[in-house]
């Protein structure tokens, strides 16, 4: 698939024949091309990756740098926050399905929880109040692919505790998506920057079994360092 954008950028996009991301390339107009997700990448016949097996994360900078709370940062404390180097040493290139499916992988970067959105119980929509809480986010992701036009950022989806598995799933697919949406078209964030991916309640910020609105929260993290050979190190 090919999408054209009004600048000219060509964005190419492959995928299997079950559909699944295999890689995505954006080809701007003097011919230079930016790899943004290689997918196939050590890709095995079988379809499934070996498990990444890594030691506990061992922190060596304070956890309120690590983990940035949205709504209490300045603009200079959440770029500084998503372009930081990852926290401890990136071992090789990983596949982006590696990414998605390895906690421990993306405890390798910092994190920006956008608590600045607040979802209702069994929701994924944003007032269009809120929407606007998300202008410090946006700018940092417009500043940070203007630099570097290769960037991938993760958009991470979760709900509290209350429903069921599989329909926490599905929300915090949706919660994501929400975010995902109001950053490309209100805010002009290339869509093929952003990868989303929900995982329910499998992570809880509260540790609680009751409806809790800080487990209903969307979290940002760039991700290339973690995507791209020249940042494995």
């Amino acid at each position: 698939m090919v999408i054209v954008r009004p600048n000219g950028d060509r964005v190419v996009t492959i995928v299997d024949r079950d559909g699944n991301l295999l890689r995505r390339i954006r080809r701007d107009r003097s011919g230079s091309e930016f790899v943004l997700i290689d997918n196939e990448r050590r890709r095995p016949a079988s379809g499934f990756y070996a498990p990444v097996e890594l030691p506990p994360l061992r922190l060596n900078i304070p956890r309120e740098r690590y983990i940035v709370e949205a709504d209490e940062a300045s603009y200079d404390v959440i770029e500084d926050t998503l372009m930081a180097p990852p926290v401890e040493r990136v071992e090789r290139a990983y596949s982006l399905d590696e990414v998605r499916n390895n906690q421990r992988l993306r405890e390798k970067v910092r994190r920006v929880d956008i608590d600045t959105i607040n979802f209702d119980t069994g929701s994924a929509a944003i007032a269009p109040t809120e929407a606007a809480r998300l202008d410090n986010i946006a700018r940092a992701l417009n500043d940070a692919i203007r630099k570097s036009p290769n960037e991938v950022f993760l958009i991470e989806g979760h709900t509290d505790a209350v429903g069921s598995d599989t329909s926490n799933l599905s929300l915090s697919d949706q919660r994501a998506e929400s975010v995902a949406t109001i950053l490309s078209q209100n805010y002009q964030i290339p869509p093929e920057n952003l990868v989303t991916q929900g995982y329910g309640e499998q992570y809880l910020k509260v540790q609680t079994e009751a409806a809790e609105r800080q487990n209903r929260r969307v979290t940002l993290r760039r991700i290339t360092p973690l995507l791209q050979e020249s940042q494995a190190k």
